[in-house]
């Protein structure tokens, strides 16, 4: 008896327009990600250049911090909902508990939401507390005295040890409590959101 080859007889026309849709779909948000990382950038790196260099090095250093403190909190989340369990929130739904919806929908499209929290949003954190910290080494050699190399090569090691430091604390956070911080997040979105 011959044994029924299941790829042939399943995988015939419906699988490959499911195929193109998900195709355009993706090439549709590669495109929507290069504009929102392009306008997000240009939004920040406009900010830091318009303050840091004319600001006090106490309100740069702070500034810095918000940039560092914002990738580590949007990496938490992005990974959070790659972690979270879709169950519980279906489970909410049904007793509609406010949020819940939302919450499952960030983890249907999670995939959309590390790449958009943790690629977009977190690496351009990442580069833009970069560019300020030059501008501040820079104020802070010709303050102190001492050579612009050396303080900027000091600067970009405190910044980026913070921020890998700080990512590597906040995926332990972000793994065990992954349903607490989805749910949140989806509270949050839930307040802006047409369909509550």
């Amino acid at each position: 008896m011959k044994a029924k080859n299941y790829k042939d007889e399943y995988s015939k026309e419906p699988i490959k327009k499911d195929k193109t849709k998900n195709e355009k779909r993706d090439k549709k948000w590669i495109i929507i990600v290069t504009v929102l990382s392009f306008i997000i950038s240009f939004i920040m790196a406009l900010i830091s250049e318009l303050i840091i260099p004319n600001a006090v090095v106490s309100i740069s250093i702070f500034l810095v911090l918000v940039f560092i403190f914002l990738g580590i909190i949007f990496d938490i989340i992005g990974l959070a909902t790659n972690t979270a369990d879709p169950k519980i929130f279906h489970s909410m739904a049904t007793k509609k508990v406010k949020g819940s919806k939302k919450a499952i929908d960030l983890i249907k499209n999670k995939d959309k939401v590390s790449s958009l929290l943790n690629d977009v949003i977190g690496d351009i954190c990442g580069v833009v507390s970069g560019s300020c910290g030059l501008a501040i080494s820079i104020t802070l050699a010709s303050m102190i005295g001492t050579s612009k190399l050396l303080t900027t090569i000091i600067v970009t090691s405190i910044i980026s040890s913070l921020t890998i430091g700080g990512k590597a604390f906040g995926k332990a956070i972000a793994i065990n409590n992954a349903n607490e911080i989805v749910f949140e997040f989806a509270k949050i979105l839930n307040i802006f959101s047409k369909n509550k």
